[in-house]
């Protein structure tokens, strides 16, 4: 299932901090083509050097990056899909630190599940996974856009948000166990749990209180 975009509403204006996180990481991402190995292992995170107190930076700078054209286009969709509302329910502001917290978040939660492992790890996909945790808290009802593929059949149908996010989370919980292994490479299903998590945790901290009130009708 790929999610296009929400069709139930529309935010209010442009969503600026959405595309330009999404312009950092495509330009981020030509930079490691530039760049090759020696790029995406400086500022990628090793799980031991953290756990060492080394490269600490490394922890914001590796949401910006990923491995592989379909890394970085499957990222961006789903924040596209999920990210213009989120943000106009907060203010560009708190949408941005809400990002980042995610993303950092996630990223702590795959070094503490391998603390030793010198595997790279990298993408935004835990931070957009906050933002896929936030959007089911706030708009679960809301009809998403989606391109369901099953085999040969293609088609884009109308899911709803719970359906989708919900169906998403399960995959990553099924697959913690029997896929991902961070000692050996592959994804990061640990930094995608914590991210979403986080995300529906917090998501009402970062709400703009006065912009919730006008999309009631109430200011």
């Amino acid at each position: 299932m790929i999610p296009l975009r929400d069709e139930s509403r529309r935010s209010a204006g442009f969503p600026l901090v959405t595309a330009f996180i999404i312009a950092i990481n495509v330009l981020v991402f030509f930079l490691e083509l530039a760049g090759g190995d020696a790029f995406v292992t400086r500022w990628s995170v090793v799980p031991a050097d953290i756990v060492a107190g080394r490269h600490r930076v490394t922890i914001l700078t590796s949401m910006f990056m990923h491995g592989s054209w379909s890394h970085i286009l499957g990222n961006m969709v789903f924040l596209w899909a999920f990210g213009p509302e989120i943000e106009d329910t907060m203010d560009p502001w708190r949408y941005a630190a809400f990002y980042l917290a995610g993303g950092v978040v996630a990223m702590l939660a795959q070094v503490a599940g391998a603390p030793g492992s010198t595997v790279p790890c990298l993408g935004a996909s835990g931070a957009i996974a906050a933002v896929m945790g936030a959007f089911l808290v706030t708009y679960p009802r809301d009809k998403i856009r989606t391109i369901l593929a099953i085999g040969w059949y293609i088609r884009v149908t109308f899911i709803p948000a719970a359906l989708l996010i919900g169906f998403w989370f399960i995959i990553q919980l099924l697959s913690l166990g029997a896929v991902a292994n961070v000692q050996s490479g592959g994804v990061a299903y640990l930094a995608h749990i914590g991210g979403m998590v986080f995300g529906a945790l917090v998501v009402r901290l970062f709400e703009d209180p006065r912009r919730r009130l006008e999309r009631r009708g109430v200011v």
